[in-house]
């Protein structure tokens, strides 16, 4: 069954784009398309959507605000943020609202599919310059928890924080991707988080991997 995603877009080029690239998936289909984020939790009641694929600035209401009312109806919904800034306040505040990955609107289109795949199936994409900038923004905060990750953890960790995807984190780390998704739920369960997303703000809130 094909996974159903929902676009917020004001430009409607973009919009019959995004919603043509979908379709075009084995397993991923565009049930619905709106010019702006009024009223998103409702349209979420009405289209019963997998993903959300949302544009940060739109008329209105914008990405920020729609993330926000979203996440307070449907906290485990995952919500990808697109937008042609990668500026510090955007890139916090949609982090701060929910969002659970943050790419910019001029990744190639296999690499977009290839990251809203990863979110679907538990991952927090993140475009490299983003992933940087939120990593240098966290740097100086000190850590004042320890929860006893193994350093093959924490290596994984590190990958998931610098935004890479789980078959990326397996090739890197020369291990499968079924043991990646077992150390990723260990990872979770010391963390007492429930999605990467989470993981990845604790991380790097925490200073829990090395940012350089």
């Amino acid at each position: 069954m094909k996974k159903r995603i929902i676009i917020f877009d004001d430009d409607p080029t973009r919009r019959d784009s995004l919603s043509m690239l979908l379709n075009m998936c084995h397993d991923m289909e565009c049930v619905a398309t709106f010019e702006n984020a009024l009223h998103a939790a409702k349209q979420i009641k009405l289209t019963n959507p997998d993903m959300v694929l949302m544009d940060m600035d739109m008329p209105k209401a914008n990405g920020i605000s729609g993330t926000r009312e979203i996440k307070a109806h449907f906290p485990h919904l995952p919500i990808i943020i697109q937008t042609v800034l990668d500026d510090n306040q955007n890139i916090f505040e949609a982090i701060k609202a929910g969002a659970n990955g943050y790419i910019l609107k001029t990744t190639p289109p296999e690499k977009l599919l290839a990251q809203l795949r990863e979110a679907l199936e538990g991952g927090a994409p993140m475009t490299s310059t983003v992933a940087i900038k939120v990593l240098q923004f966290f740097r100086d905060e000190p850590s004042s928890a320890d929860y006893s990750l193994s350093e093959r953890e924490k290596s994984i960790l590190k990958l998931l924080v610098d935004g890479h995807s789980y078959k990326m984190i397996a090739d890197k780390s020369n291990i499968s991707y079924f043991t990646v998704c077992n150390h990723i739920k260990k990872i979770y369960e010391k963390l007492h988080v429930n999605s990467a997303t989470e993981a990845v703000r604790l991380a790097i809130q925490q200073r829990l991997v090395n940012p350089f």
